[in-house]
């Protein structure tokens, strides 16, 4: 699936929300594909984390696909927090990286 690869094409940090930007059921994937179950995934707005928990799959692959899957134009990368985050906003990220995390 990666060949090899054991970093993603794009910058991806685990707690990076995925977003699927074009889902189409009828790509050319065998049945149980990893990027089609990916791409479901993405469908719900969730970190990189936590999509490699519900996938119960090295977080390392996980990210070179979700790479491949952003450089293809299917999957959304929604940027991680800047220094003007509200202490809100970093609790909530906090909280859904430790979640992914302890998924793992």
């Amino acid at each position: 699936m990666t060949a090899g690869r054991t970093q993603p094409a794009v910058d991806l940090p685990m707690e990076a929300v995925i977003e699927t930007i074009s889902y189409h059921a009828q790509f050319d994937w065998p049945s149980g594909d990893i990027r089609a179950e990916i791409l479901r995934l993405g469908t719900h707005q969730l970190s990189v984390a936590e999509i490699a928990a519900h996938l119960d799959r090295p977080l390392g692959m996980v990210r070179v696909v979700i790479g491949d899957l952003v450089v293809d134009g299917n999957l959304r990368v929604h940027s991680t927090l800047t220094e003007q985050a509200s202490y809100d906003e970093r609790r909530s990220l906090m909280e859904r990286t430790l979640r992914g995390l302890r998924a793992l």
